[in-house]
């Protein structure tokens, strides 16, 4: 492929380490004093995450008494400042040393989760302010998310990607398990707005450990900055020519609208349809980031098993199909074993992410990968707005039973743009442009 105008480095020889790769250890990337650094940061921000998605939806339910298409629109103000600010964080984060840029906004984070509760207990919490809270995190997360898909590859070396997504992922999903239960006790004890001041200090934990990782990163010098157009062209160029990154994103942005199509039901769904207290929500969760953990955990085994390319789509078409259960729950089926069948599509959700976000960080060129994911994350979390937008819709028509159906039949068809690919014909993604093997 001749489409880009900066090309990966050439490959390096699997018998040799990488320049400047550290020492390899018995522990892994344990051993690396940085890398735990991120790792113990980024999933304490994500159980303060995990808490605060569950809490914000709550607040809106039960304190506010909210609908459902002012759920929906809670959870699209989330993500609507991607289709604004999306391109322009990739090549400003680009030029950025990325770690401060995540430190930078865990630090506007706390300030605006902090928020909340702090006008609950003055008694001026309204849903306005909670969809202005969700809008500016939205636009801060925009470029936390850049910087975080690009930050890795600096850290570790590239036969250790896979590794430290699983790694990562893994945390991830562990405070996504914990994070709802917590979530629906603080809710309980101490009112619903409460978890959004545990998630608050979560950010400021991760700030501090991001700020001790000495890893030097050299952004490119002034001198060799362009137009931040021409910039972003490049990204998107990248993207759309590249048959596999096309499809990725493609692929992505179909999953996200089901996805999303059902999050902004499912805390009515199950509050109001089935009739689960605000603990019982928080198991209910718990029970389904257990498929998160096992997702994450088997997302190398997988890989090495099966190659990545049909890893991914063994994901999405064994694992995702569970998530017709979900609607039955309280109806056909028990809630317990709805649970369960959600965890397992969400396993494969997660295995297929961590697959994939690994191809992103060794098939990019370094230099350009923040572009180049911003313009794929352009595409995907855009569908997140709509996805939830329309959710919310079709819970007010239809009820929120019906709507899961709708989007669960959306999120199943994302495996056909993976068959319709050159992917299907694939065991594993290729290691680096076609344009730099043919070089």
């Amino acid at each position: 492929m001749t489409t880009a105008s900066v090309e990966p480095p050439p490959p390096v020889p699997s018998s040799s380490p990488e320049p400047d790769a550290p020492r390899r250890s018995r522990w892994g990337l344990w051993a690396q004093g940085d890398f735990r650094k991120l790792w113990i940061g980024e999933t304490t921000s994500g159980l303060g995450t995990a808490v605060g998605n569950v809490a914000l939806a709550l607040v809106a339910v039960v304190t506010l008494d909210a609908s459902p298409f002012m759920v929906g629109l809670l959870t699209a103000s989330a993500w609507v400042p991607w289709l604004f600010l999306g391109l322009l964080a990739g090549a400003w984060v680009d030029r950025w040393p990325r770690l401060k840029v995540m430190l930078v906004c865990d630090l506007l984070l706390l300030v605006l989760f902090g928020s909340v509760p702090v006008a609950g207990w003055l008694g001026l919490l309204t849903m306005a302010q909670l969809v202005v809270v969700a809008l500016l995190a939205g636009a801060v997360k925009v470029f936390l998310s850049t910087a975080y898909g690009a930050v890795l590859p600096s850290l570790v070396a590239k036969r250790d990607l896979l590794e430290a997504n699983v790694k990562l992922r893994s945390g991830d999903a562990a405070a996504e398990i914990a994070g709802p239960g917590l979530a629906g006790v603080l809710a309980q004890a101490f009112g619903a707005a409460s978890g959004l001041l545990a998630d608050a200090a979560t950010y400021l934990v991760s700030a501090l450990f991001l700020g001790s990782i000495r890893a030097e990163e050299k952004p490119p010098p002034v001198s060799e900055r362009r137009g931040i157009l021409r910039e972003i062209g490049e990204g998107v160029r990248f993207l759309v020519r590249d048959p596999y990154l096309r499809t990725l994103a493609s692929f992505a942005a179909v999953g996200n609208l089901g996805l999303n199509g059902i999050q902004a039901v499912q805390m009515i769904f199950l509050v109001r349809s089935v009739g689960v207290s605000p603990g019982g929500v928080g198991a209910v969760f718990a029970v389904v980031s257990i498929g998160g953990l096992a997702g994450a955990a088997l997302a190398g085994r997988i890989a090495r098993r099966f190659g990545t390319a049909r890893g991914l789509l063994l994901c999405e078409l064994v694992g995702a199909p569970f998530i017709l259960l979900l609607p039955l729950a309280g109806e056909r089926l028990p809630l317990a074993v709805s649970a369960v069948a959600w965890s397992i599509a969400v396993c494969g959700v997660i295995a297929g992410n961590v697959i994939a976000g690994s191809f992103y960080q060794a098939y990019c060129p370094p230099a350009m990968i923040g572009r180049i994911r911003a313009s794929a994350s352009t595409v995907n979390f855009s569908a997140i707005p709509v996805g939830a937008l329309l959710g919310g819709w079709l819970g007010e028509v239809l009820g929120a039973r019906t709507t899961l159906w709708i989007m669960a039949s959306v999120l199943l068809s994302a495996g056909a743009v993976l068959l319709a690919s050159p992917l299907r014909r694939l065991r594993s993604f290729p290691d680096r442009p076609a344009a730099a093997s043919s070089s």
